[in-house]
């Protein structure tokens, strides 16, 4: 009797639910689209570079920075958009695809997921170093890893720790790293 009345409350909130998202969606209109609701000025703007058009000995360049964080987010939000257009494009292949050129996409979307990870990794390796935050970038080229600056400044020996990591999850040799201090 018991299972009757809890199965018979469960479909009763199911239904109004249900309910509930049907006129959500029916009075609701269409949904609006990221880009939409995405300020682009917010999105492009990482530094403004101003420049005062008088020759004057103090008239010099001034950037207007973001904080740190913004520029973390903006990293990360970047090297995101750029995976997922990239991993899009490789779906749509492999979808439209015959075998050969299948095998060859499927290898690149892998390396893709493998390159993610191996960021993710070091990311987490040096923000558990005792770093505030950072960023990694894995390119064909090499990696580049933007790093927020310590109070203290980054040091040689924090760089040498720093690339001793990006070695140990990669195959990438010393000339290949690129550490880069976000202040």
């Amino acid at each position: 009797m018991k299972t009757w009345k809890r199965n018979a409350v469960i479909a009763g909130v199911l239904v109004v639910v249900c309910a509930g998202i049907y006129l959500n969606w029916l009075y609701g209109g269409s949904t609006p689209e990221l880009t939409e609701t995405l300020d682009a000025d917010k999105i492009l703007g990482e530094t403004t570079l101003v420049v005062n058009d008088t020759i004057d000995q103090s008239a010099t360049p001034v950037l207007q920075q973001q904080s740190s964080d913004e520029a973390f987010a903006q990293m990360r939000l970047s090297r995101q958009t750029a995976r997922d257009e990239a991993i899009t494009l490789l779906q749509e292949t492999i979808a439209y695809a015959d075998g050969e050129d299948v095998s060859q996409t499927d290898s690149q979307l892998e390396q893709i997921i493998s390159d993610a990870l191996s960021e993710s990794e070091i990311e987490s390796m040096v923000i558990a170093k005792g770093y505030a935050d950072c960023v990694a970038y894995i390119t064909d080229d090499g990696i580049s890893l933007a790093v927020a600056v310590p109070e203290e400044g980054l040091t040689q020996s924090d760089v040498s720790l720093l690339a001793d990591i990006v070695m140990s999850q990669t195959d990438f040799n010393l000339s290949d790293i690129r550490v880069i201090g976000v202040e």
